[in-house]
Protein backbone atom coordinates (compact mmCIF):
# COMPACT_ATOMS: atom_id res chain seq x y z
CA UNK A 1 0.00 0.00 0.00
CA UNK A 2 1.58 3.41 -0.97
CA UNK A 3 2.04 6.47 1.18
CA UNK A 4 -1.43 8.57 1.12
CA UNK A 5 -0.03 11.96 3.30
CA UNK A 6 3.85 12.57 3.43
CA UNK A 7 4.90 15.54 6.05
CA UNK A 8 8.60 16.37 5.12
CA UNK A 9 10.30 18.65 8.05
CA UNK A 10 7.38 21.21 8.97
CA UNK A 11 7.71 23.53 11.52
CA UNK A 12 6.29 27.15 12.34
CA UNK A 13 7.69 29.86 14.48
CA UNK A 14 6.34 32.43 14.81
CA UNK A 15 7.63 36.49 15.32
CA UNK A 16 7.66 38.15 18.65
CA UNK A 17 7.92 41.56 20.09
CA UNK A 18 10.94 42.04 22.80
CA UNK A 19 12.71 44.59 24.77
CA UNK A 20 13.07 48.26 22.56
CA UNK A 21 11.12 46.59 19.32
CA UNK A 22 13.70 43.69 19.20
CA UNK A 23 11.63 40.87 17.55
CA UNK A 24 12.38 37.54 18.66
CA UNK A 25 11.44 33.70 17.23
CA UNK A 26 8.95 31.49 19.35
CA UNK A 27 9.54 27.97 17.82
CA UNK A 28 5.97 26.01 18.36
CA UNK A 29 6.98 23.15 16.00
CA UNK A 30 10.09 22.29 14.98
CA UNK A 31 10.43 20.02 12.30
CA UNK A 32 8.22 17.24 12.30
CA UNK A 33 8.45 14.46 9.55
CA UNK A 34 6.03 11.42 9.08
CA UNK A 35 3.78 9.44 6.87
CA UNK A 36 0.28 7.84 6.90
CA UNK A 37 -1.20 5.28 4.25
CA UNK A 38 -4.85 4.98 3.63
CA UNK A 39 -6.52 2.68 6.21
CA UNK A 40 -4.53 3.72 8.74
CA UNK A 41 -4.97 5.76 12.36
CA UNK A 42 -1.72 7.70 13.25
CA UNK A 43 -1.91 8.87 16.81
CA UNK A 44 -0.06 12.29 18.10
CA UNK A 45 0.12 12.09 21.88
CA UNK A 46 1.65 14.96 24.46
CA UNK A 47 1.35 17.24 27.09
CA UNK A 48 -0.56 20.42 26.28
CA UNK A 49 1.82 22.61 24.30
CA UNK A 50 3.65 19.92 22.97
CA UNK A 51 2.38 21.84 18.95
CA UNK A 52 -0.44 18.88 18.71
CA UNK A 53 -2.81 21.10 17.78
CA UNK A 54 0.06 23.06 15.58
CA UNK A 55 0.37 20.71 13.66
CA UNK A 56 -3.31 19.62 13.10
CA UNK A 57 -3.64 23.13 11.61
CA UNK A 58 -0.38 23.18 8.85
CA UNK A 59 -2.84 20.23 7.51
CA UNK A 60 -6.19 21.66 7.41
CA UNK A 61 -4.82 25.10 6.10
CA UNK A 62 -5.63 27.10 8.78
CA UNK A 63 -1.82 27.91 9.52
CA UNK A 64 0.86 28.04 7.20
CA UNK A 65 4.44 26.33 8.07
CA UNK A 66 7.50 28.45 8.48
CA UNK A 67 9.17 25.65 6.53
CA UNK A 68 8.90 22.18 4.88
CA UNK A 69 6.08 20.49 2.68
CA UNK A 70 3.57 18.07 2.75
CA UNK A 71 2.53 15.44 0.16
CA UNK A 72 -0.95 14.20 -0.78
CA UNK A 73 -0.96 11.50 -3.06
CA UNK A 74 2.65 13.20 -4.48
CA UNK A 75 1.13 15.71 -4.91
CA UNK A 76 2.07 19.22 -3.37
CA UNK A 77 -0.44 20.14 -0.89
CA UNK A 78 0.81 23.68 -0.64
CA UNK A 79 0.59 24.40 -4.21
CA UNK A 80 -3.31 23.28 -4.29
CA UNK A 81 -6.18 26.05 -3.34
CA UNK A 82 -8.09 26.02 0.42
CA UNK A 83 -10.61 24.89 -1.03
CA UNK A 84 -9.16 21.39 -2.89
CA UNK A 85 -7.36 21.27 0.53
CA UNK A 86 -10.58 21.38 2.44
CA UNK A 87 -12.29 18.99 0.28
CA UNK A 88 -9.21 16.26 1.03
CA UNK A 89 -8.60 16.91 4.26
CA UNK A 90 -11.72 17.14 6.93
CA UNK A 91 -10.96 17.95 10.55
CA UNK A 92 -13.69 16.44 14.06
CA UNK A 93 -13.47 18.68 17.26
CA UNK A 94 -13.89 17.51 20.44
CA UNK A 95 -16.99 19.44 21.24
CA UNK A 96 -19.37 18.85 18.36
CA UNK A 97 -22.12 21.10 19.93
CA UNK A 98 -20.34 24.42 19.49
CA UNK A 99 -19.55 23.25 16.04
CA UNK A 100 -22.96 22.99 14.47
CA UNK A 101 -24.88 26.38 14.19
CA UNK A 102 -27.86 25.98 16.62
CA UNK A 103 -30.28 28.38 13.93
CA UNK A 104 -29.44 25.39 11.25
CA UNK A 105 -31.23 22.20 10.45
CA UNK A 106 -29.14 19.11 9.57
CA UNK A 107 -29.90 19.59 6.42
CA UNK A 108 -28.52 23.18 6.12
CA UNK A 109 -25.40 22.42 8.01
CA UNK A 110 -24.52 19.60 5.70
CA UNK A 111 -25.93 21.43 2.26
CA UNK A 112 -22.89 24.27 2.86
CA UNK A 113 -19.91 21.97 1.99
CA UNK A 114 -22.08 20.57 -0.84
CA UNK A 115 -22.95 23.92 -2.27
CA UNK A 116 -19.50 25.37 -2.26
CA UNK A 117 -17.34 22.38 -3.37
CA UNK A 118 -19.74 20.67 -5.85
CA UNK A 119 -21.99 21.29 -8.80
CA UNK A 120 -24.47 19.09 -7.35
CA UNK A 121 -28.30 19.92 -8.28
CA UNK A 122 -30.59 20.41 -4.81
CA UNK A 123 -32.36 17.19 -6.01
CA UNK A 124 -29.29 15.06 -5.62
CA UNK A 125 -27.29 17.25 -2.31
CA UNK A 126 -30.79 16.16 -0.51
CA UNK A 127 -30.18 12.29 -1.51
CA UNK A 128 -26.33 12.32 -0.62
CA UNK A 129 -27.19 13.92 2.80
CA UNK A 130 -29.63 11.54 3.59
CA UNK A 131 -27.45 8.90 2.47
CA UNK A 132 -24.29 10.46 4.34
CA UNK A 133 -26.78 10.38 7.72
CA UNK A 134 -27.73 6.78 7.38
CA UNK A 135 -23.76 6.14 7.13
CA UNK A 136 -23.26 7.21 10.17
CA UNK A 137 -25.75 5.58 11.92
CA UNK A 138 -28.49 7.96 11.87
CA UNK A 139 -32.08 8.58 10.07
CA UNK A 140 -32.48 10.18 6.68
CA UNK A 141 -35.42 12.34 8.37
CA UNK A 142 -32.75 13.64 11.14
CA UNK A 143 -31.90 16.23 8.17
CA UNK A 144 -35.39 18.13 8.65
CA UNK A 145 -34.07 18.20 13.18
CA UNK A 146 -32.32 21.03 14.97
CA UNK A 147 -28.90 20.20 16.64
CA UNK A 148 -30.18 21.05 20.39
CA UNK A 149 -32.49 17.65 19.21
CA UNK A 150 -30.13 15.59 19.47
CA UNK A 151 -27.80 13.80 21.98
CA UNK A 152 -23.73 14.29 22.37
CA UNK A 153 -23.30 11.18 20.77
CA UNK A 154 -25.30 11.85 17.88
CA UNK A 155 -24.31 15.58 17.47
CA UNK A 156 -20.53 13.96 16.99
CA UNK A 157 -22.53 11.91 14.32
CA UNK A 158 -23.62 14.71 12.83
CA UNK A 159 -19.95 16.40 12.68
CA UNK A 160 -18.88 13.27 11.11
CA UNK A 161 -21.48 13.28 8.67
CA UNK A 162 -20.14 16.74 7.74
CA UNK A 163 -16.25 15.74 7.84
CA UNK A 164 -16.65 12.66 4.92
CA UNK A 165 -19.64 14.23 2.88
CA UNK A 166 -16.95 15.67 0.74
CA UNK A 167 -15.37 12.22 0.42
CA UNK A 168 -11.83 13.24 2.21
CA UNK A 169 -9.06 11.52 2.28
CA UNK A 170 -7.47 12.05 5.33
CA UNK A 171 -9.28 13.07 8.32
CA UNK A 172 -8.19 14.55 11.46
CA UNK A 173 -9.76 13.75 14.78
CA UNK A 174 -9.17 16.43 17.39
CA UNK A 175 -9.96 14.86 20.89
CA UNK A 176 -12.88 14.05 18.99
CA UNK A 177 -14.10 10.76 21.22
CA UNK A 178 -12.58 12.81 24.53
CA UNK A 179 -16.25 13.82 25.68
CA UNK A 180 -18.01 10.58 25.19
CA UNK A 181 -18.76 8.08 27.40
CA UNK A 182 -17.28 4.60 27.63
CA UNK A 183 -20.08 2.80 25.70
CA UNK A 184 -20.75 5.72 23.18
CA UNK A 185 -17.12 6.17 22.58
CA UNK A 186 -16.80 2.13 21.82
CA UNK A 187 -19.26 2.64 19.26
CA UNK A 188 -17.52 5.91 17.63
CA UNK A 189 -14.69 3.89 17.24
CA UNK A 190 -16.49 0.66 16.11
CA UNK A 191 -18.47 3.45 13.02
CA UNK A 192 -15.05 4.70 12.39
CA UNK A 193 -13.23 1.82 11.92
CA UNK A 194 -16.13 0.81 9.31
CA UNK A 195 -16.04 4.30 7.46
CA UNK A 196 -11.87 3.49 7.43
CA UNK A 197 -12.65 0.67 5.85
CA UNK A 198 -15.37 1.47 3.22
CA UNK A 199 -13.75 4.08 1.89
CA UNK A 200 -9.79 4.24 1.88
CA UNK A 201 -9.57 7.03 4.85
CA UNK A 202 -6.22 8.16 6.84
CA UNK A 203 -7.19 8.98 10.75
CA UNK A 204 -5.07 11.03 12.34
CA UNK A 205 -5.98 11.06 15.87
CA UNK A 206 -4.91 13.74 18.66
CA UNK A 207 -5.50 12.18 21.93
CA UNK A 208 -4.86 12.58 25.69
CA UNK A 209 -6.54 8.83 26.23
CA UNK A 210 -3.71 6.52 25.67
CA UNK A 211 -6.42 3.52 26.03
CA UNK A 212 -8.03 5.26 22.82
CA UNK A 213 -4.54 5.43 21.16
CA UNK A 214 -4.01 1.72 21.60
CA UNK A 215 -7.25 0.63 20.94
CA UNK A 216 -7.93 2.55 17.35
CA UNK A 217 -4.28 3.57 16.16
CA UNK A 218 -1.81 1.59 14.10
CA UNK A 219 1.49 4.36 14.74
CA UNK A 220 1.99 6.86 16.94
CA UNK A 221 4.27 10.04 17.84
CA UNK A 222 5.06 11.16 21.08
CA UNK A 223 5.46 14.95 21.05
CA UNK A 224 7.07 17.61 23.62
CA UNK A 225 7.77 21.01 23.24
CA UNK A 226 7.07 20.78 19.68
CA UNK A 227 9.60 18.04 18.55
CA UNK A 228 8.68 14.57 18.01
CA UNK A 229 10.52 12.54 20.90
CA UNK A 230 9.15 8.98 20.37
CA UNK A 231 7.42 7.28 17.33
CA UNK A 232 6.74 3.59 16.03
CA UNK A 233 4.00 1.09 15.95
CA UNK A 234 1.72 2.05 18.84
CA UNK A 235 2.04 -1.50 20.34
CA UNK A 236 5.70 -1.67 20.47
CA UNK A 237 6.12 2.06 21.61
CA UNK A 238 3.49 1.69 24.72
CA UNK A 239 4.92 -2.06 25.73
CA UNK A 240 8.50 -0.48 25.71
CA UNK A 241 8.32 3.13 26.20
CA UNK A 242 12.08 5.04 25.38
CA UNK A 243 11.76 8.51 26.09
CA UNK A 244 11.01 10.18 29.44
CA UNK A 245 7.91 11.73 28.12
CA UNK A 246 6.49 9.09 26.84
CA UNK A 247 7.17 7.35 30.51
CA UNK A 248 5.65 10.34 32.38
CA UNK A 249 2.32 10.05 30.10
CA UNK A 250 1.97 5.95 30.98
CA UNK A 251 2.30 6.73 34.46
CA UNK A 252 -0.04 9.75 34.90
CA UNK A 253 -2.33 8.07 33.60
CA UNK A 254 -1.74 4.36 35.03
CA UNK A 255 -1.10 2.79 31.68
CA UNK A 256 0.19 -0.93 31.43
CA UNK A 257 0.10 -2.73 28.25
CA UNK A 258 -0.86 -6.42 29.04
Amino acid sequence: MSVLLEVKEISKSYKLKGYWYHKREFNALAPVSFTIKAKKTLAIVGENGSGKSTLAKILVGAETPTRGKIYLNGQLLQSQSFKQRCQQIRMIFQDSGTTLNPSLTIQQLLDEPLTLNTDLEEKQRRQLIRMTLQKVGLLGDHMNFYPHMFSGGQKQRISLARAIILQPQVIILDEALAALDPSLRSQMINLLLDLQEQMGLAYILISHNLGIVRHFSDDVLVMSHGEVVESGKTLEVMRNPQHKVTQKLMMSQNFKLK
